[in-house]
């Protein structure tokens, strides 16, 4: 790991994920979680302050460098978090253990992101409910043809996110079915801001 990766891209993807529209979602969804949950790409730890108090989470991320920022904030939030540091494919959970799973802006970087939601998927519980906030693919063919083109730099520059997913293909693909879902653009550039918010349940 070099210099950029380890001491500046934490702080700027810390920064970068407080923006208003980002953080507008998050308290939308993050109180929506109950019982004992799996989050997914805790990173900074910038949702750990929006949960219900009674929740018991566990926080999924290979950096270390951003966990510091999380394990502060769960202190000063005095919410029950356990950290592994470690990639989501291949969580080391036994099946049907969580509640809820909790991914934002995660599934755009992670490396195999359908290894991940199939992990999601065993660890858990039959009734149990993903709540995901992610950015993707646009619906325009316009931006969608410049997200290609700077795709291969923008995942170089920001830490392996990738512009041009689409999330929610993904999670059904994956084995879900959509209790909700919204997809709009929140403030910022066309590339990088069209949203899809939702809750997912397993078929």
């Amino acid at each position: 790991m070099g210099f950029y990766e380890k001491y500046l891209l934490p702080k700027l993807l810390n920064a970068a994920m407080k923006s208003p529209g980002m953080s507008y979602l998050r308290k939308k969804q993050i109180p929506l979680a109950s019982g004992k949950v799996l989050e997914i790409g805790i990173g900074s730890g910038l949702n750990i302050p929006l949960y219900q108090k009674d929740v018991q989470v566990t926080g999924v991320d290979p950096s270390e460098e951003l966990q510091t920022y999380a394990r502060a904030l769960a202190a000063d939030a005095d919410i029950d978090v356990e950290f592994i540091a470690k990639g989501a494919e291949d969580i080391p959970v036994a099946d049907d253990t969580f509640d809820s799973a909790v991914v934002t802006w995660s599934l755009c970087t992670i490396p195999d992101p359908m290894r991940a939601l199939s992990e999601i998927r065993r660890v858990l519980k039959p009734e149990g409910r993903l709540l995901f906030v992610e950015h993707g693919e646009a619906p325009e063919p316009e931006v969608v043809k410049w997200q290609k083109r700077i795709d291969p730099i923008w995942s170089v520059i920001a830490g392996g996110c990738h512009l041009n997913r689409k999330p929610d293909q993904m999670i059904v693909d994956a084995g879900f079915r959509f209790d909700e879902i919204e997809r709009r653009y929140i403030e910022g550039p066309k590339i990088a801001t069209f949203n899809y918010r939702g809750i997912a349940r397993l078929i």
